[in-house]
């Protein structure tokens, strides 16, 4: 058992150290260089090679081709755990991990992210939209 004055002093001594903690979210912290945050694709420097895709461990990403050499990549943050294997496999560097790592939201939906271009809508041989 604790004798009380040794409890006392034990107290009083931990009332002027500093917090071992940090005051997050107040304080941001900085996130190191190889940090495997939020991933991103550059649709520039991608061929659609789909070696992202194969080799991603959680299937969180999916690359569709919308045009001749034109390519969207959609991640679904819900699924992605943020190994960075993606980005280690394109031979592109089209994927990059950011140091962004506060994703939570209320919807599941907007964990879905889609980068690249906009696909042409299908046209009837008139030129009206269908």
């Amino acid at each position: 058992m604790i004798r009380p004055g040794a409890m006392i002093r034990q107290v009083l001594a931990s009332i002027f150290k500093k917090p071992a903690t940090i005051s997050y979210p107040f304080v941001k912290t900085e996130m190191p260089d190889n940090f495997r945050g939020k991933i991103k694709f550059n649709p520039q420097l991608c061929i659609g090679c789909k070696i992202c895709m194969r080799d991603c461990p959680s299937n969180a990403i999916t690359i569709t081709k919308v045009g001749e050499g034109l390519f969207n990549c959609e991640i679904n943050l819900a699924k992605c755990i943020y190994c960075a294997q993606c980005v280690d496999s394109c031979p592109k560097k089209a994927l990059e991990a950011t140091k962004e790592f506060e994703l939570a939201v209320l919807d599941v939906k907007k964990l879905k992210v889609v980068y690249g271009y906009e696909a042409e809508p299908a046209k009837d041989t008139e030129g009206n939209p269908e």
